[in-house]
């Protein structure tokens, strides 16, 4: 199987990290995936902050149902929308999740564990003054990133729906196969 095709097949949601650092080669790998995700009139509508700071990630455990993922994780990377760049809501906001998912399956290639935070979004006034961050920037996600701990990758693989559920023909009378 191709390599990139098997690392999305591959790629899990890890929620627990060991104590070790994510070198900040691998944060500049991380973070140059998500630079060349696809964005409408290559606007590059994303904005990224590295949190590593523990008093940081110590208020940011506050704004979630996920606050032991938070814990648990050396190294958090949140990121946002610059409304300053965005020309089309929709359009830019799928592109900061081509640019996430170019992030997750990085952590993948490099043998790091990560997971997408979105119910944060539900704090997001309390984590933009957190993080001092001005008006322009929508926060969209945070994402935990580090070592995963031992057995964190060992839970069922969760399934997925057929494709027969939810592919088409084109006239959308008849299931795909």
């Amino acid at each position: 199987m191709p390599a990139t095709i098997d690392t999305i097949l591959s790629r899990r949601s890890i929620r627990e990290f060991t104590d070790e650092k994510v070198s900040r080669e691998d944060i500049e790998r991380i973070l140059n995936t998500a630079r060349w995700a696809p964005s409408g009139l290559n606007n590059q509508p994303w904005k990224f902050m590295v949190i590593q700071n523990e008093e940081t990630m110590e208020k940011l455990e506050g704004c979630t149902h996920y606050a032991k993922v938070i814990r648990s994780a050396p190294l958090l990377i949140a990121v946002f929308l610059d409304r300053e760049t965005m020309y089309n809501h929709t359009k830019d906001v799928q592109a900061i999740g081509a640019a996430i998912q170019n992030m997750l399956l990085a952590c993948c290639d490099l043998g790091l564990g990560a997971v997408w935070l979105g119910e944060i979004l539900n704090q997001e006034e309390k984590v933009n003054l957190i993080l001092s961050c001005p008006e322009s920037l929508e926060l969209m996600a945070v994402i935990a990133i580090g070592h995963p701990a031992k057995g964190s990758d060992s839970s069922p693989r969760k399934p997925r729906k057929n494709l027969k559920d939810i592919c088409y023909e084109e006239n959308c009378e008849k299931n795909w196969r």
